[in-house]
C-alpha cells in the first residue's frame, strides 16, 4: 500500500471520529454561546485535504446535518431562528470544504508535476539517472534475467562545433526520439549523461548483443551515430555497479576500436600527418 494511500486512510479515519466527537460533545455540553459547532471544520478539513473539493463539500452536508440534528436533539439551546443558523452552517460548511479541497487538489497536482519533473530529463524528456537507478534495482528485485546497455554519441562534439549547441541538443532528441520509437514494451530507456543513454531489456548475453548492434544500425540509418556497450544479469553482474561497470569497460573497448575516443583519434591521424 503506498503512502498516499495510507495518508488518505488515515484522514478519513480521523474525520469520521471528529465527527462521531464534536457531535457527542454538541449534543451533551453546548450551551447557547459555547460554539462547539465551530470544530465541525476539523473533519471537514481532513476530508476536503485527503479527497479533493467535491468531498470536501460532501463533508459540509455531514457536518451540516449533524449540527441540525444537534441543534434539535440538545434540550439546553433555544429553538429560536434554528432554521436559519443551520442555513449559515450549510453555506459556511461546504464553502470551506470546498475551498480547502481546491487548494489541496492544486498543490497536489503541482508536486506530481515536481516529481515528474524531478525524474525527467529535461532535454529529451526520457527519464534521467535518478529514475533509471531505481529502475534497475527493481529489474533485479525481479530476479529475471536482463540486459544493460550503455550508449555514447559518436562524435558529438563535432556537431556541436559544426552546428553550435543547438545542433547538439537537436540531434540528442532525435536520439532519444528513435530510441524511444524502437523500444518493445518491457524496455526502459534514460539519459544518463550528457552524451550517454541507457537501455534495459529483458534478454539473454547474445540478445543483448543483438539488441545493442540492431539500434545502433537503426540509429545510423536516422543520422544519430552511437555506440552500445553491454553486459547482463546475472552472468555478467549482480549489483548495478557491476553491472555498469562490464557494460562501461565493453562501450570504451568499442569506442576505441572504432576510434571515436580523442586519444585513438590522435593516433590514427597523427602518421599521416607526419608522412604528409
Amino acid at each position: 500500500m503506498s503512502a498516499a494511500v495510507q495518508r488518505t486512510r488515515l484522514f478519513f479515519l480521523l474525520a469520521t471520529a471528529s465527527y462521531v466527537a464534536v457531535f457527542s460533545a454538541f449534543v451533551v455540553v453546548e450551551r447557547p454561546g459555547l460554539g462547539l459547532g465551530h470544530f465541525y471544520y476539523l473533519p471537514i478539513a481532513l476530508l476536503a485535504l485527503a479527497s479533493g473539493p467535491w468531498r470536501g463539500a460532501a463533508g459540509g452536508l455531514v457536518a451540516t446535518a449533524l449540527y441540525a440534528v444537534g441543534v434539535y436533539v440538545n434540550p439546553d439551546l433555544p429553538p429560536v431562528d434554528k432554521w436559519e443558523s443551520s442555513l449559515i452552517r450549510l453555506v459556511t460548511f461546504v464553502g470551506i470544504g470546498v475551498l480547502i479541497g481546491w487548494f489541496a487538489s492544486s498543490k497536489r497536482g503541482l508536486v506530481a508535476e515536481l516529481s515528474r519533473l524531478a525524474e525527467r530529463d529535461a532535454l529529451t524528456g526520457l527519464p534521467n539517472t535518478r529514475s533509471f537507478e531505481a529502475a534497475i534495482e527493481r529489474r533485479f528485485a525481479d530476479g529475471r534475467p536482463f540486459a544493460l546497455l550503455l550508449g555514447d554519441v559518436d562524435s558529438l562534439g563535432e556537431i556541436n562545433s559544426r552546428d553550435g549547441r543547438s545542433g547538439g541538443d537537436e540531434a540528442l532528441r532525435r536520439l532519444a526520439d528513435v530510441l524511444t520509437q524502437a523500444k518493445r514494451p518491457e524496455d526502459e530507456v534514460a539519459r544518463v549523461g550528457g552524451d550517454e543513454f541507457a537501455i534495459l531489456a529483458p534478454c539473454e548475453t547474445g540478445g543483448a548483443r543483438e539488441l545493442a548492434l540492431g539500434l545502433e544500425r537503426l540509429l545510423a540509418f536516422s543520422g544519430a551515430a552511437i555506440t552500445f556497450g553491454w553486459a547482463t544479469s546475472p552472468r555478467e553482474g549482480r549489483n548495478a555497479l557491476a553491472l555498469y561497470r562490464a557494460a562501461d569497460e565493453r562501450l570504451y573497448a568499442r569506442k576505441l576500436a572504432r576510434g571515436h575516443r580523442l586519444g585513438a583519434v590522435d593516433l590514427a591521424v597523427a602518421p599521416n600527418r607526419s608522412g604528409g
